[in-house]
């Protein structure tokens, strides 16, 4: 029941999030799943807690091996040493160097151990000595790999008398066998270990007796035998059978030599392609992804119409508490065009089913088309054409909706049923424009493109002055204008505008999940009421149980109160609704970073590069945790280096990362071409800002001061200055912005000036209110203090 498995497992988690001996069991469940980006996630997690817990180690080669990255198992495994007191490591390692077929250094130690073999071992012995038989197999020399398979087996018998009913014992007896050409007694002990140990009793390591089998019929010529049950393994979640292994995936199986007499035939081949979509994941039955429509209307114009039917039905489904839906943002990567490999969306989005659909507009007739998918499979379960007055579109997106629902067998609530059924507007031109609005914002979010805000703004306020009463428009207005509140314009104009919009949407549904999220948003943003906003979300939650915003907000706002693990733990569900958001998975990454959690904080950047892996800022931030925790300047300038080559026009957005890399490195030239390349933008110091940028003058003065020139920075201090004072006079109680000051002040030599401007800068932010900009107003204090000569 791995569904259920997996929510204890995170509830247990967030109770006690440093239990290294839960989160190793939880890293093994994903790892028996083939869930090996999420498994070395836990993995990571475990080394900040115990850095050189050899295990954890070990578990990190072998998904290295059964994704076939064998150079990076060998690095993992180069550090540890060949001891016999460590059968998992050891059996680790000698499957290493039999999978690169470079076995003639695992021989020698083996032999080595085996000359004087620790009685303690027991049958691990008998183990060692068939592992050696395969080595010496491998290098050719198959006189010494009968000679020692043969003492393998005189050993392992002696055991099975005392422990007949012993699956592991029965299994590697059976593996020695068929390596011996013994067909009778290799079939034999194999099947006595699948009836011992039967896959019905236990789904972890039920399952590895018939991997057994597999390879005593890949042996001994039974073909038949051995692609049947590598059929059924393929498509099962269980515990490899060799060492810590991991379950066999394509890459083993193309690897591991005691599969090569399969390799000509066709099955084999087969069964090695299609399992390269992995199918035995914790994917949910009832999940779903809602794909990009075609717009099969000769305007172009009517794209945006086409997106918002794909929207609505989405948006429909999930409101359904009993369905997983994937948010918008991901699905959008989708676009029609060239044929979709729809197995490979499932398996990226987490999704076991899709929805694919086209939309032809002509006139005052609509024709829409919707058909579901089963993405494991490729089987399509339903499909339907609507060809009705354009009027009825939103009767349309109701029943694909619930025809969907029904399909999946997701049950209903007449709650639910009611707001699927309600038409967001009656007003196509006004559905229109809501739909265009949608998408520049999608766009502008994830980039704070401040152009694509501000149209999608107007936009919405044309659709509500065309239709009054359409809530959702008023719901994204909400959100667009607090958005330009919070990222562009951070004056009171933007935020009275956010609340007119909220005030609007409830009062025509007062109790709607959308307007209390929508107020959450408010509460969070223009009035940093915390304990207020999650107030909100929780009441947002009950009707609306798939918005991937609920999560992500609510872990932001756990971020500001110093809720950590709760925050990691809501930003990962997020990620489960929208695992292609690349906005959540780099504030997820840099929540790591304020933990001090690099590995864990380098693979989650490694997860968006995974499927965009051309995308400068988080090419740049990836390197930035190796400037951030070993002092390692050089892969930042390299990835800077290569974006001035290959996409200079890219170099704004990473201009800031660049320009502390030049400080880092006390290079002022560097930082002159990174100030140029900042252009107009002004720049916070690292990766994550907390409200406090830094003009144009006081970079200049940083840089001269980097260049020995005190007169130059002492005029571009002055200047900053100047300019940093109509900032604090607009805004006097804004921690940020006098942090700043203070610091310009350092510079200027105003010691009592500045201290005291950082000093109230912590007042005014204390920890206790904000866990992330509190602290951030400390380490400017240290920093000013720093400059000002108060050493203590």
């Amino acid at each position: 029941q791995w569904d259920r498995s997996e929510s204890y497992f995170n509830e247990a988690e967030r109770l006690d999030p440093r239990d290294v001996s839960l989160l190793t069991q939880h890293a093994l469940s994903y790892k028996d799943r083939r869930l090996f980006p999420e498994a070395l996630r836990k993995l990571e997690q475990i080394l900040n807690i115990t850095p050189d817990d050899v295990d954890t180690i070990i578990e990190k080669a072998v998904i290295a091996q059964a994704q076939g990255d064998l150079p990076r198992a060998s690095a993992i495994l180069a550090p540890l040493h060949l001891q016999a007191n460590n059968p998992n490591a050891l059996e680790t390692q000698i499957y290493q160097a039999i999978l690169e077929r470079r076995p003639a250094p695992i021989i020698a130690r083996l032999k080595e151990i085996l000359a004087k073999p620790d009685p303690a071992l027991g049958s691990t012995n008998g183990e060692l000595r068939f592992w050696l038989g395969w080595a010496q197999e491998v290098s050719g020399d198959h006189s010494a790999a009968r000679e020692s398979w043969a003492e393998a087996r005189r050993e392992l018998e002696s055991f099975l008398k005392e422990q007949p009913e012993d699956h592991i014992l029965l299994g590697n007896l059976a593996l020695t066998d068929s390596s011996l050409g013994d067909k009778a007694a290799a079939f034999g002990l194999a099947e006595r270990a699948m009836a011992a140990h039967p896959m019905e009793r236990d789904a972890v390591s039920g399952a590895r007796p018939l991997e057994i089998l597999a390879r005593v019929a890949a042996q001994l010529g039974e073909a038949d035998r051995a692609i049947a049950a590598l059929q059924k393994l393929m498509a099962t979640a269980y515990s490899g059978a060799l060492g810590p292994g991991a379950p066999l995936t394509p890459a083993l199986l193309e690897l591991d030599p005691m599969f090569d007499p399969l390799r000509n035939d066709a099955r084999f081949k087969k069964i090695v392609e299609e399992a390269k979509e992995p199918v035995a994941t914790t994917v949910p039955a009832k999940s779903i992804a809602v794909l990009p429509f075609e717009n099969l209307s000769r305007d172009p114009d009517n794209a945006f119409f086409t997106d918002g039917v794909q929207d609505e039905i989405l948006t429909d489904l999930a409101r359904i508490a009993a369905l997983k839906v994937i948010s918008r943002t991901s699905v959008m990567q989708y676009k029609t065009g060239a044929k979709r490999n729809l197995r490979q969306i499932g398996n990226e989005l987490g999704a076991a089913h899709v929805v694919e659909g086209s939309v032809q507009r002509a006139g005052n007739r609509v024709r829409v088309n919707a058909q579901l998918i089963d993405a494991r499979t490729d089987a399509h379960l339903w499909a339907q054409t609507y060809d009705r007055d354009l009027a009825d579109v939103f009767a349309i997106q109701s029943e694909i909706a619930k025809a969907i629902a029904d399909q999946l067998q997701a049950k209903l609530s007449p709650n639910e049923k009611s707001a699927i059924e309600q038409p967001p507007t009656t007003d196509i031109t006004a559905f229109n424009l809501y739909s265009h609005a949608k998408n520049l914002f999608l766009t502008a979010f994830a980039g704070t493109n401040g152009r694509d805000l501000l149209q999608a703004a107007d936009l919405l306020k044309q659709a509500v002055a065309r239709d009054p009463l359409f809530f959702q428009a008023y719901c994204q207005l909400a959100f667009t204008e607090i958005n330009i509140y919070g990222v562009l314009d951070h004056t009171p104009e933007y935020l009275a505008q956010a609340e007119a919009a909220l005030q609007s949407a409830a009062r025509l549904h007062p109790d709607a999940g959308e307007t209390h999220l929508a107020r959450a948003r408010n509460l969070y943003w223009g009035y940093l009421d915390y304990d207020g906003a999650l107030r909100e979300l929780e009441i947002a939650r009950q009707s609306l149980p798939g918005e991937d915003w609920i999560f992500s907000l609510k872990g932001y706002i756990e971020r500001r109160q110093g809720h950590w693990e709760e925050c990691i733990r809501d930003l990962e569900r997020a990620t489960e609704l929208d695992p292609r958001n690349v906005l959540t998975l780099q504030q997820l990454a840099l929540t790591y970073q304020q933990l001090r959690r690099y590995a864990v904080e380098k693979s989650t950047f490694e997860r968006i590069l995974t499927f965009e892996p051309n995308d400068p800022v988080t090419k740049s931030m990836h390197a930035f945790v190796e400037l951030d925790s070993k002092a390692d300047t050089r892969p930042l300038r390299e990835v800077i280096d290569l974006i001035r080559d290959k996409n200079p026009a890219a170099l704004s957005s990473v201009a800031d990362n660049w320009l502390l890399c030049a400080f880092a490195e006390r290079d002022p030239a560097a930082g002159r071409k990174a100030l140029s390349a900042l252009g107009e933008n002004r720049a916070a110091l690292g990766p994550f800002s907390n409200g406090e940028v830094f003009n144009r003058p006081f970079m200049e003065g940083v840089i001269a001061r980097l260049a020995k020139d005190d007169a130059k920075a002492q005029a571009a201090f002055t200047a900053a200055r100047a300019e940093q004072e109509k900032t604090v006079q607009a805004q006097p109680d804004f921690g940020p912005a006098l942090c700043v000051l203070g610091l310009i002040d350092a510079g200027l030599g105003r010691k009592e000036e500045a201290l005291r401007e950082g000093r109230r800068a912590v007042e005014l932010c204390p920890i206790e209110k904000d866990a992330l900009r509190g602290i951030a107003m400390v380490k400017y204090l240290a920093m000013i203090a720093a400059w000002a000569g108060e050493k203590d």
